[in-house]
């Protein structure tokens, strides 16, 4: 996720003020203040560090997601 949204771990540890270091020992065992910031940072919202790539892209021919959270489809709009 980190790479699809343009950063390095460098870049987004910078963004965030902490050390290269400190962001990968954090990223292994977050606690909830670090993931909310990480949502910010990424600009997504905080349950999607706990889905897959398909739970949260789906199908490429789909209108919809399956929300991982309820397991509802979500329809979405393709433009």
């Amino acid at each position: 996720m980190i790479k699809e949204k343009g950063f390095t771990i460098t870049s987004l540890a910078e963004k965030l003020g902490m050390t290269r270091e400190n962001l990968s020992r954090t990223i292994v065992n977050p606690s909830s203040p670090t993931l909310e910031k990480l949502s910010e940072a990424l600009d997504v919202p905080v349950w999607q560090f706990f889905a897959s790539r398909e739970d949260v892209l789906g199908d490429s021919d789909s209108t919809s997601i399956t929300c991982p959270h309820c397991g509802k489809e979500i329809q979405i709009e393709v433009k």
